[in-house]
């Protein structure tokens, strides 16, 4: 009968402890821009599994919508959460967060082709095999004006742009590797021109 009440007791205990942690969460959902494939939404997660204590973490990737939730004491901040969509490969649209106090913050949409002053660096999914399409996506990227730096990684399939935001925008350039031959997470590539490629650089194309 002792032991009943301890165990009783101590789950009691436990119960109040899981009940209050998760009162103490804030709630975050961000809308993501170019999640077209499970392994994007892999990549994404992974990232934010870099935030210790991150909970509950579910991707939508035909919505887009990213949800989580992170302990209150750490304030999180909207800045820290798009930051960390950005350097997963992606582009945070809005992002909204329910603090455990009550309090509501949220970010203005992002317009994707909108241009803005000053050097702009971004990561982007652009789909490849080998050295040939490193060459290919790294002269079509470079023909657009305003792009100042560029480079693409075949194991990761990641590209890291440098360009003007004044001139040009992430969506022309994407346009632009588009034509070339090679999907990237928002243009996909005329079949006509993929089928054109190279027997060694048919990659496995990127879900639109």
């Amino acid at each position: 009968m002792k032991n009943t009440i301890i165990i009783t007791v101590i789950f009691g205990i436990m119960t109040m402890l899981s009940a209050n942690a998760q009162q103490n969460m804030d709630k975050f959902r961000v809308q993501v821009d170019g999640l077209g494939c499970p392994f994007c939404a892999y990549g994404l997660e992974k990232k934010f599994k870099e935030f210790k204590g991150i909970k509950s973490v579910k991707i939508d990737i035909e919505t887009g919508d990213f949800s989580f939730n992170y302990p209150a004491e750490k304030a999180l901040s909207l800045t820290d959460v798009e930051k960390q969509v950005e350097n997963a490969g992606y582009t945070p649209i809005t992002t909204k967060i329910e603090r455990a106090n009550g309090k509501i913050e949220t970010s203005e949409a992002k317009i994707l082709s909108e241009k803005t002053k000053g050097t702009v660096t971004k990561n982007l999914m652009v789909a490849g095999n080998c050295g040939m399409c490193e060459a290919r996506i790294t002269k079509a990227a470079k023909s657009v004006v305003g792009v100042s730096e560029i480079s693409w990684n075949k194991e990761t399939k990641m590209m890291k742009v440098s360009f003007d935001g004044g001139t040009t925008t992430l969506s022309e350039i994407e346009i632009a590797i588009a034509k070339a031959g090679h999907d990237t997470k928002n243009h996909k590539a005329q079949t006509s021109t993929y089928n054109d490629l190279p027997p060694c650089c048919l990659y496995d194309r990127i879900a639109q």
